[in-house]
């Protein structure tokens, strides 16, 4: 069996000990820990590259530049991850946490959050508030989350804890009230009883809605689960922009299951899974025909509902994805109406029309089958933190590029003819209202003399990665404790199968860019390996 130049294998062994279905950056993980645990692992991948959404891609032909194509910011990949895999892995700190441009009165200015606040912020907060108590409200506000963040983001690495167990532990440290205006009340609750301004409360409220078809006082509370991994984020809420681009986690991750002797089989769709809970089979379809693999575990890095289908069972409903991402590439920054730097303003997470009244109108307008006029959406810039995604010679241009994700543009909006052309222009119009100089103006054009911009709806991230409703979460995300089918000392992985578990974000604490449920299927698997050979001894 001979390895090609990028380290993967043409052709997937007859028998193996595990299998993981998806060499999403979850797989990765997956498939690195079970191999140095000394097993045969075997990874079947549909696309001809791994990564699944933490890739990069030059989008543009002429333009050097490698933009993350769908995920494009880290925040839940734990310490014990990267040193367990020794993952080559620089994740950097932006000096802005965000900056919101507002107009008011018919004046151009814009709320600024440093990374570690300052004059700059207060002032600001000042200047757009009226006074110094929203922005009192707001430290205090997030030294509450942070304090429940040491509490629950250590639990991540572990076995699901009990609910009770996480209730009393985040009263104790974080007062009586906190577990039921996070965990048992809708989010606008508390959003509103702390904070007077209304874009204030809606830049708290996007960690709640972005990904997620909700608003701040669904009762279902998904936007406050969402909220809550949002926040968790490295214990302390930060986004980090990731060196090299997203490429660079899953080339990481890439060398790391070459280097534990993993075999990786890219251009491999997966067609069947069988097992009795004791011995398995996967059918796969590759260019050579359909093939069959025998192991004795499978771990499914696909979306659940998918993999009932390979199952032929019944499943989960499939989920429907709710975001619109516009990747840009620009010739300079444009300058702002505010005055504000670009330099600064575009550095951190950059709001546009989400204030609290904006995202809930845009959530009716959506429900209602219309895309939000104004649209919400959220920018950033990946070049003023990382320029390395750049050539030399974009680089010296000064070429720069910024993603948009849209809010509230659920899948089914874009059944319609036209709907994503029209939703860009949305956004873009949106952007244009705080910039003193159309973004068009300073878009870089292609070899082929197209303006250098994407759009991603639910429904190309369905085609290209075959998430199910382009849904990034693969589903609602889950309270991260047990609960339902998962009980306490469970790992949230585990299927009805004992040799069957699921390792990507269909799992219980899965979402975002963290390879949490990969390094949990992985030790889960172990596990049962271990007791296993204990019974046999």
């Amino acid at each position: 069996m001979a390895e090609t130049a990028t380290g993967r294998y043409t052709q997937a062994p007859a028998q193996t000990d595990v299998v993981v279905l998806g060499a999403g950056h979850n797989g990765l993980v997956t498939a690195a820990y079970l191999a140095r645990f000394g097993l045969r692992v075997t990874v079947l991948e549909r696309l001809d590259r791994v990564g699944g959404a933490a890739v990069s891609e030059q989008l543009f032909a002429g333009i050097e530049a490698r933009l993350s194509c769908y995920s494009y910011l880290v925040s839940l990949i734990p310490y014990a991850v990267v040193r367990d895999l020794e993952l080559d892995l620089e994740l950097r700190s932006r000096p802005v946490a965000s900056y919101t441009p507002v107009l008011r009165d018919g004046r151009a200015d814009g709320l600024l959050v440093e990374r570690k606040p300052g004059a700059a912020t207060l002032d600001s907060f000042r200047r757009i508030t009226g006074s110094d108590r929203d922005w009192r409200a707001w430290q205090h506000f997030y030294e509450r989350i942070a304090k429940a963040s040491r509490v629950i983001a250590p639990t991540l690495l572990e076995p699901l804890p009990g609910r009770g167990v996480l209730m009393k532990a985040i009263r104790e440290s974080c007062g009586s009230n906190f577990w039921n205006e996070f965990m048992e009340e809708p989010i606008g609750g508390v959003v509103e009883r702390t904070f007077a301004d209304d874009d204030v409360r809606g830049i708290v409220l996007t960690d709640a809605l972005i990904g997620t078809q909700s608003w701040a006082h669904d009762p279902s509370l998904r936007q406050n689960r969402c909220f809550l991994y949002h926040v968790m984020a490295s214990q302390s809420g930060e986004w980090r922009v990731p060196i090299g681009g997203m490429g660079a986690v899953t080339g990481s991750l890439e060398r790391a299951v070459i280097k534990s002797g993993a075999v990786i089989q890219t251009g491999a769709t997966v067609t069947r899974v069988e097992t009795d809970g004791r011995s398995a089979r996967v059918g796969y379809r590759t260019a050579e025909g359909e093939q069959w693999i025998e192991a004795r575990y499978v771990a499914s890095n696909l979306a659940p509902s998918v993999l009932a289908e390979l199952l032929d069972e019944p499943g989960p409903e499939r989920p429907e994805g709710n975001q619109l991402k516009v990747n840009l590439v620009l010739t300079r920054l444009p300058a702002l109406k505010s005055g504000i730097a670009p330099e600064q303003a575009f550095a951190g997470t950059f709001h546009v029309d989400e204030s609290a009244e904006q995202l809930a109108a845009a959530y009716q307008a959506s429900e209602a089958g219309r895309l939000p006029d104004p649209l919400p959406f959220e920018a950033y810039c990946h070049t003023l933190t990382d320029r390395t995604i750049l050539s030399p010679d974009a680089d010296r241009a000064g070429l720069h590029t910024i993603t948009l994700f849209g809010l509230h543009t659920p899948a089914r909006l874009f059944r319609q003819e036209g709907v994503k052309e029209q939703a860009v222009r949305l956004a873009l119009d949106g952007l244009n209202r705080y910039l003193a100089e159309p973004i068009e103006q300073c878009l870089a054009v292609d070899a082929h003399g197209e303006p250098c911009i994407e759009a991603l709806s639910p429904l190309d991230v369905e085609a290209q990665l075959a998430m199910p409703g382009g849904h990034i979460f693969h589903g609602d995300l889950d309270w991260p404790w047990a609960g339902g089918h998962h009980p306490t000392g469970s790992w949230g992985v585990e299927t009805r199968f004992p040799n069957l578990v699921v390792c990507g974000s269909g799992a219980v604490r899965g979402g975002a860019v963290s390879g949490i449920p990969g390094r949990a299927a992985a030790l889960c698997i172990a596990g049962r390996i271990q007791r296993s050979h204990g019974r046999e001894r």
